[in-house]
């Protein structure tokens, strides 16, 4: 009954991790088409651009500097020089991706709609891909646990200490674990709508400095999850409190960004 009980948690907060990670990104496409927001040119263009420079691109860099246990360096297990590098790989790669799809692709796409488009479908497939793919296979893993099949399914593939140790994690696991990883996506979203809005204006504007800002800024915000992915920081919470008021103020300066696109 325990073991029921603590699944059924896992299989909550799995819920509400599609819901916030698969789901919203939809919501949030109908909500600017009803709007006259939405500029589909832009939205796929955002998502092929994620994949190209995100999932194709510095994943080619990160096999050549990651370490095959991917949270450190190769030739170094500093978790702040993980952590550095991760950061500002992620910020060149998806805002010099930005700035290179309005700059030579969206010539024609520099309205507000269109950096609210960009960032939607960036943030929309990464959501998608992370947060849906997770979850599924957290669905898959919980399922194992709770028909007593996971050895069975996994024996082949894992040694037998690895599956006892991710049966454990699952049998004691809480809601608030699974549904953190929802919550993460739904603030990187709010966070690459921000972002891109920023290189669009970087490029109405003429200033580049503005790119090297969303560079920055994208480094810094991604440096501390690193480190909890590295285990340096191992609060949880405190991590998602910090990307939640990062999500905020990125909604807030979407917002503040409006009247400066019809100057």
């Amino acid at each position: 009954m325990e073991r029921c009980g603590t699944l059924t948690a896992v299989y909550l907060g799995v819920s509400l991790q599609v819901l916030l990670a698969v789901i919203l990104p939809f919501i949030l496409l109908v909500y600017l088409m009803k709007k006259k927001l939405l500029s589909w040119k832009s939205l796929l263009m955002g998502i092929l651009i994620f994949i190209v420079f995100s999932q194709i691109f510095e994943k080619i860099l990160h096999v050549l500097v990651l370490a095959p246990n991917g949270v450190e360096l190769k030739g170094s297990s500093n978790p702040y020089l993980f952590a550095l590098y991760g950061g500002l790989a992620a910020g060149v790669f998806e805002e010099m991706g930005r700035y290179i799809a309005f700059k030579l692709f969206l010539k024609n796409n520099r309205h507000y709609k269109d950096g609210l488009s960009y960032g939607l479908g960036h943030g929309g497939i990464e959501a998608i891909f992370i947060g849906g793919m997770s979850a599924l296979s957290s669905l898959l893993i919980a399922s194992l646990v709770q028909s007593g099949n996971l050895q069975k399914v996994m024996g082949s593939v894992l040694p037998d200490d690895q599956i006892t140790a991710l049966s454990d994690q699952f049998e004691h696991a809480s809601f608030w674990l699974f549904a953190a990883g929802g919550f993460e996506r739904s603030f990187a979203l709010a966070l690459h709508i921000a972002l891109s809005i920023l290189v669009l204006y970087a490029i109405r504007k003429q200033k580049f400095v503005y790119v090297l800002y969303a560079i920055l800024i994208h480094a810094a915000i991604n440096f501390f999850p690193a480190l909890y992915q590295a285990g340096t920081i191992t609060n949880l919470l405190l991590i998602e409190i910090f990307l939640g008021i990062i999500a905020i103020v990125s909604v807030v300066f979407v917002v503040k960004m409006k009247p400066k696109f019809e100057e």
